[in-house]
């Protein structure tokens, strides 16, 4: 069973991914891009893969999270991941997407340069989007808040907080939107399955799903 953590130890830990994520992002934009823009991508992919694997373990070391990718696997769970990513695809990618690009038009065009620039390089952006994101993302949203907040204040709360936390961490009221319909999704399936990789395996799949349709219809530009 998860240990309990508070809002405030979660907020401290939120906030601090925060400035992790702002640190590659401004060492990509202003080091990688400038200093060696051939291998930018690359370095970039790498400082993202040490600084998201830094971060994990200082969060296990320093709090009760459980840093267990294996807990709670089962072949039946690992199917209703699976279904999850299905759907998903069809409830955001046919219906709720078209409706938020709608009401945030500049968002979305900021999230389409986002897309293009990961098609430009289809490798790097796949291990971005589709294995290096879904896994920080689920360890640290279901894996320590839903998880130590649900034994701290119970289940509705920690799936709420959890789900929003999620969303507000892409940074886009595009994704925002999504992303809130993506965590309320995925924090079921972990109170479902009580495993994490159940839940890589979701937001994995549904990501592959979007990543691929994208490059297949846009094309990926020649570097």
């Amino acid at each position: 069973m998860d240990n309990g953590i508070s809002i405030g130890e979660s907020a401290l830990w939120i906030l601090a991914w925060a400035g992790v994520m702002l640190f590659y992002t401004l060492l990509d934009v202003a080091v990688w891009r400038k200093a060696a823009p051939r291998y930018a991508r690359l370095l970039n992919l790498f400082s993202e893969a040490l600084c998201m694997g830094g971060f994990l373990l200082l969060l296990s070391a320093k709090s009760s999270f459980r840093l267990d990718l294996t807990y709670g696997v089962t072949l039946p769970g690992m199917g209703l991941a699976a279904g999850c990513a299905a759907a998903l695809t069809v409830l955001l990618g046919r219906f709720l997407d078209p409706l938020f690009e709608g009401m945030a038009p500049g968002s979305e065009e900021r999230y389409r340069e986002t897309l293009r620039r990961l098609s430009e390089a289809p490798v790097i952006g796949f291990l971005q989007v589709c294995v290096l994101a879904p896994l920080m993302e689920e360890l640290l949203t279901r894996g320590f808040l839903l998880g130590g907040l649900s034994a701290s204040y119970g289940t509705a709360p920690a799936l709420l907080l959890s789900s929003a936390v999620f969303a507000l961490l892409h940074f886009n009221m595009v994704q925002t939107l999504s992303a809130l319909i993506c965590g309320l999704v995925l924090g079921l399936l972990y109170l479902w399955t009580d495993s994490i990789l159940c839940c890589v395996i979701a937001h994995a799949g549904y990501n592959m799903i979007s990543f691929f349709t994208y490059v297949k219809k846009n094309g990926s530009p020649k570097s």
